[in-house]
């Protein structure tokens, strides 16, 4: 595998990638913070602390719809530095990505998982997202070549759905 292609992500792909690949880093805390604030609500209010136990419970309810406008928030402020064009050199080693803004390049073996989604592959190291690629960048060759190299490191347990 040895290709190179130019593309210009658009501002919503960019968002797209990195909400789903933060959403996809902090999983857990989705689920585990809002309970949390359930639970601490509930004992306060058993311990008669009335307000606070009140208060808890209504941001057990709030948290789940504020985190993902927060992380949408926290991906807009990339799209000026992204949505550039951009040159993609993949090789059987691993890619590096040029754009007048900034280069990178990544082995292969760097990442100890590749979240495949049908829009991007999403990197990660270490349970961190690092990086994506979008599949509109290749042509549908190119992106199974990148399917079987990279399906050593995706797993149907780690996918993750449109």
């Amino acid at each position: 595998m040895d290709f190179t292609v130019e593309y210009e992500p658009t501002p919503d792909q960019v968002v797209d990638a990195i909400e789903r690949a933060l959403k996809h880093q902090i999983k857990a805390l989705l689920w585990l913070f809002p309970a949390f604030l359930a639970v601490a609500g509930v004992v306060f209010l058993l311990l008669g602390t009335i307000g606070l136990g009140l208060g808890l419970l209504v941001a057990a309810a709030v948290v789940p719809f504020v985190m993902p406008w927060s992380l949408r928030r926290a991906a807009r402020k990339q799209v000026p530095h992204l949505c550039v064009p951009t040159t993609l050199h993949v090789t059987d080693d691993g890619y590096e990505s040029r754009s007048e803004k900034l280069t990178t390049s990544a082995r292969w073996s760097l990442f100890s998982r590749v979240v495949a989604t049908p829009d991007f592959w999403l990197f990660f190291v270490n349970n961190q997202a690092t990086g994506f690629l979008p599949r509109k960048a290749f042509t549908p060759e190119q992106q199974a070549e990148l399917d079987a190299r990279l399906s050593p490191l995706t797993s149907p347990r780690k996918a993750f759905a449109a």
